[in-house]
């Protein structure tokens, strides 16, 4: 089979693994629901945009009321449904599926970089800094709310990329960025936001629940408008990175085997690197910390389909996306009587037996 065959073939066995994990997920609850019933919700929640509504906002702190125009949607199925279950399913759980689906998506995608990146199975999305940014911003709006009032969100996003931009600008000397310069930045960095956090957690008062859970990483009280701030940014930057793939297989050869073969060095790990943070922003803003996911599902997919991001790439985006739809659909189980737990747990709980594993491979120690 020809490799945009392979290509199509993984991206659709794992598009249809996506869709039957959400499917599941959506069934599973207090309220059980069948999956016929569940697959009809579904598709009930479908919309397309259908004409544009003009609204306004009050900018934060000026007082000013500007036009803000917004999408009217209509749907497109009408299938019968008991209502309460269209409810459940429709409004309650398929936010929070969706979200983790796209969130997964995004830490995988950027995990799979990174590690191509470092030529290192042990990189993930958080390696230059990028989630201790978001969760200086999203911990600092929580402390002190009346100095950053933007919101959480927007909050971490800002935290996340400036993190990014701010390593990266450090390990740059004289227009070259060594690799391992960067990550040592990146390291140093991460230290001094930790001390941050410590102490902003510290004078957080009743905020301190709020901010420990964010950075355990969570995707409850999960809503649309959750999924469509993020979502944009993965999609975009995903596809992106997909242009990329050759310039990633070639930098796997190293940077100066990769220069003689044509490929601006310098220029792509900038757009690698900004493209990565971006994704990875994009999810922790709204969903927090979550660990391990982009350093155990890209690492997994490249022993199945082998090293070449043109096949990497997708199939580790798609494969993270039902991993972390799964793992939440575990979280907020109630197994055995267990408590509902944040995501970032249960992440953390698979991911660190399977980080000592890959420490024990010949193969690690020789990168």
């Amino acid at each position: 089979m020809q490799r945009p065959g392979v290509i199509l073939a993984w991206s659709l066995g794992l598009a249809v693994l996506l869709l039957a994990v959400a499917v599941a997920s959506a069934a599973l609850g207090p309220v059980r629901i069948e999956p016929v019933t569940v697959a009809l919700a579904m598709l009930n929640a479908v919309v397309i945009p259908s004409g544009v509504e003009t609204g306004t906002w009050t900018v934060p702190l000026l007082e000013w009321t500007v036009p803000r125009p917004s999408l009217e949607y209509s749907r497109v199925f009408a299938f019968e449904v008991q209502r309460s279950h269209q409810t459940i399913v429709g409004d309650i759980r398929l936010p929070r599926i969706a979200l983790a689906a796209t969130v997964g998506f995004g830490l995988a995608a950027a995990g799979t970089v990174m590690q191509g990146f470092f030529r290192n199975p042990l990189a993930d999305p958080s390696i230059i800094g990028v989630s201790s940014g978001a969760a200086v911003g999203a911990v600092a709006t929580i402390a002190f709310p009346a100095l950053i009032p933007i919101g959480l969100r927007p909050a971490a996003f800002v935290g996340a990329v400036l993190t990014a931009f701010l390593v990266y600008a450090i390990a740059t000397e004289g227009g070259r960025t060594p690799v391992a310069t960067l990550l040592l930045a990146g390291v140093a960095v991460q230290a001094f936001l930790g001390a941050m956090i410590s102490y902003m957690l510290v004078h957080s008062g009743e905020g301190l629940r709020q901010a420990v859970v964010w950075l355990m990483g969570h995707l409850s009280n999960s809503t649309w408008n959750d999924v469509g701030l993020s979502l944009p940014f993965v999609l975009a930057g995903v596809l992106v990175l997909g242009a990329f793939t050759r310039e990633m297989n070639v930098l796997l050869l190293g940077e100066e085997d990769a220069h003689h073969l044509g490929v601006d060095v310098e220029r792509t790990k900038f757009l690698l690197l900004a493209l990565a943070s971006v994704v990875t922003a994009a999810g922790v803003a709204v969903a927090g910390v979550i660990g391990f996911v982009g350093l155990v599902v890209p690492h997994i997919m490249r022993l199945i389909v082998g090293p070449d991001h043109r096949i990497l790439l997708p199939t580790s985006a798609l494969a993270g996306a039902s991993f972390l739809v799964v793992t939440d659909t575990v979280a907020r189980a109630e197994l055995y009587g267990m408590p509902i737990v944040p995501v970032g747990i249960i992440t953390a709980a698979l991911g660190a037996p399977f980080f000592l594993f890959l420490l024990k491979r010949q193969e690690v120690h020789a990168l």
